[in-house]
């Protein structure tokens, strides 16, 4: 009696290949459900600390002075180079930029600042330190600096926040600051002078605007570059600071 063998099969039916293909799809589908959102929020938490890191820096620029902080030279104090810099920060040619450069700790300007660091090679720590820094466009510094650049380069409007009758503070006119309205017995509106020595009040509260600059070619943003602060009408963010006396 002959006895016939049947073929062992191989490889997967068509039906079990669709099947296979949709449990595939459903992982994949709750696999970016969760992984996209997860991306989302670390992403934003880089926006955040960038933005931290940011503010920080201004602020303590803004109560820092320096030799070179105003049009012609050093300021009286901190608090008048801040008011300069947020009268001023929406002109072309005094708009305040933010970056960071690679700085030789071992040689500082006049201004307390260090110098570029221009080697090739070096150890971050130990032959130069990476400086966040904000300096005005008219600032020579500026450029020297842009030759030791790290990342990228934004820039900053200062606007005034200002009382409106019982809404509290709103924003002010760009390129203005305005006393606050005193009572008719304060003792501050007897204070006399222009600029910061007029200003009755020993705190300015006001927003600062950054925005990102697509490019870090030196001659696009150094004075008389094609750069103007015009165009960039949103900011990448904004911040409610106050500079004191």
């Amino acid at each position: 009696m002959k006895h016939s063998h049947m073929k062992k099969r191989k490889g997967f039916t068509l039906m079990e290949t669709v099947i296979a293909i949709g449990v595939l799809a459903v992982m994949l589908t709750a696999f970016m459900g969760v992984f996209g959102p997860a991306t989302k929020t670390i992403r934003k938490a880089i926006n955040v600390q960038e933005a931290d890191r940011l503010t920080s820096a201004l602020e303590k620029e803004l109560s820092t002075n320096r030799p070179t902080s105003g049009n012609s030279g050093e300021a009286t104090t901190a608090f008048h180079k801040a008011y300069e810099w947020i009268m001023e920060s929406h002109e072309e040619n005094n708009v305040v930029f933010a970056y960071q450069y690679r700085g030789d700790p071992n040689t500082l300007r006049a201004d307390g600042t260090m110098t570029p660091y221009l080697e090739k090679d070096g150890q971050a720590g130990k032959d130069f330190v990476v400086q966040p820094m904000f300096r005005r466009r008219d600032n020579a510094a500026f450029v020297e600096d842009m030759a030791a650049l790290e990342g990228r380069v934004f820039f900053v409007k200062m606007t005034q926040l200002v009382f409106s009758n019982n809404a509290g503070l709103t924003l002010g006119e760009a390129g203005k600051i305005t006393p606050p309205p005193q009572p008719a017995n304060s003792t501050t509106s007897a204070l006399t002078g222009q600029g910061a020595d007029g200003y009755p009040e020993a705190v300015i509260p006001f927003t600062a605007d950054f925005y990102e600059i697509q490019t870090t070619d030196v001659n696009f943003l150094r004075p008389g570059g094609k750069f103007n602060p015009a165009s960039y009408p949103i900011p990448m963010f904004s911040r409610n600071l106050a500079v004191r006396r």
